[in-house]
Formats: structure tokens, C-alpha cells, sequence
């Protein structure tokens, strides 16, 4: 009896020993990382709406300011449907993934995120359905900074046509190209937050759009000055703040690489800023305020696509380059091409985002991304370097290729600009029916 007890017993033992292993062998659900991702997302979400809305909205006339913030509502809800319906699939499904077709869009088996429970994980050991919506607030932004090349003279209804199209046609396909395992990944790209996918993307569409839209009524012989600095800083603040999400968000984990991610956010936004103040200082002899904010943005975007593999080395002179190039498209190129980008969207996105990328190729270190790593041509990986050139022209190319065309389709079913009544009248008034400020009786 006694050597029977025993016997149970040890079997008993072996499998609680066997279904640990079993149980082990399955991912289970990080709850630190899951409370990290529910923040960042938030905080990405904040980027759009209100610190874009403010950030540009502050930059036009008082007549233009809610057609800016109206633009940047409109498409946080209207994009998040098409993200839901169509774009998470587009990007981050699998049913194309071991076909020819698998290097240019992910697949069709994931509309609506159907067949995704709540206990499916992601990398991080995150739920699916978060990776999803955190994904979503970077398909929202992407066609929002675009905002800024053609504010003041757009019809709504051509703006949220082309957006829409824009967005299923341009922005899907890089995405997958580069994260969801297209040609861009399968080469080596590195875009750990979206130099490549968001920034570069919208700045090329973004200049595109302004040279075919036309200059504004006035550009070049009139003043175009900011009608509310204060939301220009407000904007300026809440995007700082929402980008650490979008950054240090990208690892999908609460860990080393997120807070590293944070520190070069931080570190090349700063140095960007204070360059930007000097540059103007020295060249116009006033530090503005305008001037400081636009510094920070450049250094936001330009440290983007290096977050999560430059030191802090490399993202202080991420920030310093950009800075000094976005200044220099800003307060030279522009003018003396006299293309009316009416608020730097390519002078600052475009550019930055392009910077940015290239300079993570030199810049990328294994003290960062690990012993098996990705590193940059400062470390002896010139390969790398040679990658991010390719991949990052090729998105240009892309890019302004497929815009130019949604604007000629586009225009020609609904019209893009809108008449110069309407223009003079202002967008608020002749688009939306409304107006930011009344004066008292």
C-alpha cells in the first residue's frame, strides 16, 4: 500500500511537471507591457488630435483655423474605419505571406480584425487587438500632416476623397512594406517608428500636393503670419509629449529599448530646438517662438526612424543635422522656388524624415539593438547605410508617383481647390458654415 501511495504520487508529479511545460510553451499575456501599449496609444492619439489641430491650426489666419482642426477630426474618425476594415489587413495580414504577391501587401483573411480573439498575442506578448488599434493612431496621423502643405485653399470634400484613397493606395503598402514584412523588410530596412512609413511618405505626397494645388491667393505679396502663437506652442507641447508614445511605443514592450527609445526622442527634439533658435538668432538676429517650435517638430521626425537603435550620440547629431536642413528648405529653398507648402509640411516631414533615415544607417549601434543587431556605417556596416538610401528613395519615388495621380483623379471627379471667392472668404465660413471667434455685440 505504501509503495503504491508512492508511485501515485510520483505520477501525480510528473504531470504537474508535463502541463507546466505544456503551459510554458504558450505565450502568456504581459500585463506590464499590455498597461505600457494602452498608454502609448493614447499618446499617439493625442499627436492628431488636438496637438496637430493646434499646431497648424495656430499657423493660418484666424478665417482658416477650423477647417485645419475640422481636417484633423475628420480623419481620426474616418481613417480609424478604414484602418478597421480594410488597412490592418492590408498591412499586417498573412494570408499573402508565402506568395510572390506576400512582398507587397499582407492579405485579405483579417477585415474588420475578424477572427481575432482577446487572447491572441502579438509580439511583447501584447493582445492582437491592441497592436491593432496602436497601429491605427499611426495610419490617423500619416495623412493629417499632409494638412499642412495645403491649408487655406483645399474643398473638404476633394480633401476627404483624396485622404481616404491616399491612405488604402499610399500609406497601406509602405506600411507593409516596411513593418509588416514586404520587399522594404525583407531587405533590412531600419524605420523603427515611421521615418520611412509616415514621414517621408506624407512630406513627398505633401509637396506634391502643394505644386499641383497652386499657391495661395497672395502667397509671396502678402503677409502669411500665424494668426494664435499660443496654439502654436500648445500644439508644439502636446506633440512632444504624444511622440514618446509613438517612439518608445514602437518596441511594443516596457523595456530597455522603449526607455532608450524615450531618452533620444527627448535628447534630439531638444538639441533640434535650441539649433533652430541659434540659426535664427544669428541669421535674423530674433529667436522666435514660431521658429523654436518648428526646431522641435524637425527633431521629432528626423529621430523617428533611429529611436530604437541610436545612441545618445547619434541622436544628438540626428538632432543637429536636422535642424540645420530643415532650416535651410524652410527659409532658402522655399522661397527661392517660391512653392507655397504652406505650413512645412515637406520643409519639416519630408526633409526631417528623409535626414533621419539616412542618418540612422551611420548612426545604429549594437549597443543599442544588441550583439546580433543591426549597426551603421559609423560601425563598419556600410551595407546598412546602402539600404537606407535605396529603401527611403524608393519611398519617394512611390510616393510622389501615386499622388500625383489620386490628385488628377480626384480632381477631376470633385475639384481640390476651392474658388477664389471661397478662398478670400475664408475656409471656415464657405466649407463648414462656422467661425472660430465672434466679437461681442
Amino acid at each position: 500500500m505504501k509503495r503504491f501511495i508512492i508511485l501515485a504520487g510520483l505520477l501525480l508529479f510528473s504531470f504537474v511537471l508535463m502541463a507546466q511545460e505544456v503551459v510554458g510553451d504558450l505565450p502568456v499575456l504581459d500585463s506590464g507591457n499590455t498597461a505600457w501599449m494602452l498608454a502609448a496609444t493614447m499618446l499617439v492619439m493625442l499627436m492628431t488630435i488636438p496637438g496637430l489641430a493646434f499646431f497648424y491650426g495656430g499657423l493660418v489666419k484666424r478665417k482658416n483655423v477650423l477647417s485645419i482642426m475640422m481636417q484633423c477630426v475628420v480623419l481620426t474618425a474616418v481613417i480609424t474605419i478604414e484602418w478597421i476594415v480594410y488597412g490592418y489587413t492590408a498591412v499586417f495580414g498573412t494570408s499573402l505571406q508565402d506568395t510572390w504577391l506576400g512582398g507587397f501587401i499582407g492579405g485579405f483573411d483579417k477585415f474588420f480584425l475578424k477572427d481575432i480573439p482577446t487572447d491572441r498575442l502579438t509580439s511583447g506578448n501584447i493582445p492582437e487587438v491592441l497592436f491593432a488599434l496602436f497601429q491605427c493612431k499611426f495610419a490617423v496621423i500619416t495623412p493629417a500632416l499632409i494638412v499642412g502643405a495645403f491649408a487655406e485653399r483645399i474643398k473638404f470634400s476633394g480633401f476627404l476623397l483624396f485622404s481616404v484613397l491616399w491612405s488604402m493606395i499610399v500609406y497601406n503598402p509602405m506600411a507593409h512594406w516596411v513593418w509588416g514584412g514586404g520587399w522594404m523588410y525583407e531587405l533590412g530596412a531600419i524605420d523603427f517608428a515611421g521615418g520611412t512609413v509616415v514621414h517621408i511618405n506624407a512630406g513627398v505626397s505633401a509637396l506634391v500636393m502643394a505644386l499641383m494645388l497652386g499657391r495661395r491667393k497672395g502667397y509671396g505679396s502678402s503677409l502669411m503670419i500665424p494668426h494664435n502663437v499660443p496654439y502654436v506652442v500648445l500644439g508644439t507641447a502636446l506633440l512632444w509629449l504624444g511622440w514618446f508614445g509613438f517612439n518608445a511605443g514602437s518596441g511594443l514592450a516596457a523595456d530597455g529599448i522603449a526607455a532608450n527609445a524615450f531618452l533620444v526622442t527627448h535628447l534630439a527634439t531638444s538639441v533640434a530646438a535650441t539649433t533652430w533658435l541659434v540659426l535664427e538668432w544669428m541669421i535674423n538676429k530674433k529667436p522666435t517662438v514660431v521658429g523654436i517650435c518648428t526646431g522641435a517638430v524637425a527633431g521629432l521626425v528626423a529621430i523617428t526612424p533611429a529611436a530604437g537603435t541610436v545612441d545618445a550620440m547619434g541622436s544628438l547629431v540626428i538632432g543637429l543635422f536636422s535642424a540645420c536642413i530643415c532650416f535651410f528648405f524652410v527659409a532658402y529653398v522655399k522661397p527661392k522656388l517660391k512653392y507655397d507648402d504652406s505650413l512645412d509640411a515637406f520643409g519639416v516631414h519630408g526633409v526631417g524624415g528623409f535626414v533621419g533615415a539616412i542618418l540612422t544607417g551611420v548612426f545604429a549601434t549594437q549597443l543599442i539593438t544588441g550583439a546580433d543587431g543591426q549597426q551603421g556605417a559609423l560601425y563598419g556596416d556600410w551595407h546598412q547605410l546602402g539600404v537606407q538610401v535605396i529603401v527611403n528613395v524608393a519611398a519617394i519615388v512611390f510616393s510622389a508617383v501615386m499622388t500625383f495621380i489620386l490628385f488628377k483623379m480626384v480632381d477631376k471627379v470633385v475639384g481640390l481647390r476651392v474658388s477664389e471667392t471661397e478662398e478670400s472668404i475664408g475656409l471656415d465660413i464657405s466649407q463648414h458654415g462656422e467661425m472660430a471667434y465672434h466679437e461681442e455685440e
